[in-house]
């Protein structure tokens, strides 16, 4: 099977009016019911970062975690959960970031990756940037470095590519452009 961005924008799913009034969510959970789309979208994103060294993939929750452990396997390399706050158990650091609507936090355990890590941050859609640009805070906190990052789905209309790559140094890699 070959990859087609067709292909993956007809297994996703628009949601008008959610989470609230003027959104048009994407919705990725008819990929999910695909083994076939399912595997091709893991072996697009690993092809593309197989040769970038990488040690680690950070996958931000919840939607992030579905594919980011399973692009983790493909690479085998570590797999880092980066959570909403207050859902990790063990000593851990924190990053806010501004939404469209307020303000919201990630966190990444302490021991999650050792200084000089080379880490693929990975979410399900690319908007705004601020998730990703929290996460990629969090890793250079812990003494890693951002070697890339994956999207399944890159919302072009909304800043978060530029913002990536200005603020933070990083093109962005993504499978769909809505």
């Amino acid at each position: 099977m070959i990859f087609k961005e067709e292909s993956i924008k007809a297994l996703l799913r628009d949601v008008p009016d959610f989470p609230k009034p003027g959104i048009l969510f994407k919705d990725i959970t008819p990929l999910l019911a695909e083994p076939k789309a399912r595997k091709l979208v893991v072996e697009a994103i690993a092809k593309h970062f197989h040769n970038k060294q990488l040690d680690a993939v950070a996958a931000v929750e919840a939607r992030g975690f579905i594919f980011g452990m399973l692009i983790a396997e493909a690479l085998d390399v570590a797999f880092i959960p980066v959570r909403k706050a207050g859902k990790l158990p063990y000593h851990k650091i924190r990053e806010e970031y501004d939404l469209e609507y307020g303000k919201a936090a990630i966190e990444m355990h302490v021991d999650a990756l050792k200084p000089g890590s080379r880490v693929l941050i990975h979410d399900d859609l690319l908007a705004t940037g601020g998730t990703a640009g929290a996460a990629g805070n969090l890793i250079r906190k812990l003494g890693g470095t951002v070697a890339g990052y994956s999207f399944i789905i890159n919302l072009a209309f909304l800043p978060g590519e530029k913002i990536l790559t200005d603020k933070f140094g990083v093109n962005p890699h993504y499978l769909v452009r809505y």
